[in-house]
């Protein structure tokens, strides 16, 4: 079997932790010290995150989204798939080298999303757009690292405690939508977005072949959304 290539990498911000991106023939991955975070073979849940949340809107023509974490722009082309002419997207990436390879290498991957003019790009935390909401989100898309239990980088822990997901819920649109991604379930971050009064369905995507920890394919996603 051909072997992987590391095309580039790049320490986390602050961290010890450093991202790579991987390639074998047609297929890209990232990975951050080994752990596959991103593959550009299966991408199923990430495009349901964007999908489930945006079926529990209202309004998509003019929606403001915003989707935390690149990766390889799979959530981010799906929520402009799904907005309208006046919506906007805004991505918040971290690490400058996911943006770079987004606009190079990995563009063509999720077909050009940041091409689109509805996209905007803050290279950033995501908890800075959730605590300092100037305009409220019609929805947040949380795809950072493996989940509430997998963090690249520890700060990003801060989204998932009761303080983090308060600052959500008063960021977002009544009847807007939290969605999070994780690679397993956990029961803690559900009574979490319970306590801060979301209405939290927990939902299961399998997507065959796609590695995890315990060889099910499955992830978790929740779907949290402020009641109107």
């Amino acid at each position: 079997m051909r072997p992987w290539e590391i095309l580039d990498r790049q320490s986390v911000p602050n961290e010890t932790e450093v991202v790579y991106l991987m390639n074998r023939g047609s297929e890209y991955v990232i990975q951050v010290d080994g752990r596959e975070l991103m593959s550009s073979r299966l991408h199923g849940s990430e495009d349901a995150l964007s999908d489930w949340a945006c079926d529990r809107l209202d309004h998509l023509e003019d929606a403001r989204i915003l989707v935390g974490g690149l990766g390889m722009g799979f959530t981010l082309a799906a929520a402009l798939r799904r907005v309208g002419a006046n919506g906007q997207v805004t991505v918040a990436e971290l690490i400058p080298a996911v943006v770079r390879w987004n606009e190079g290498l990995l563009s063509k991957v999720a077909k050009y999303p940041l091409r689109d003019p509805r996209a905007v790009v803050y290279k950033g935390d995501v908890g800075d757009l959730i605590e300092k909401c100037e305009q409220p989100w019609s929805a947040i898309l949380l795809d950072v690292d493996n989940g509430p239990e997998s963090l690249t980088r520890p700060y990003n822990g801060w989204l998932y405690t009761l303080q983090g997901l308060q600052a959500a819920y008063d960021s977002l649109i009544p009847g807007g939508v939290l969605g999070i991604w994780s690679a397993a379930p956990n029961s803690k971050l559900t009574r979490r977005l319970r306590k801060r009064r979301f209405a939290v369905e927990v939902l299961s995507h399998t997507e065959k072949g796609r590695p995890t920890e315990d060889g099910s394919g499955t992830h978790t996603l929740w779907m949290a959304k402020r009641p109107v």
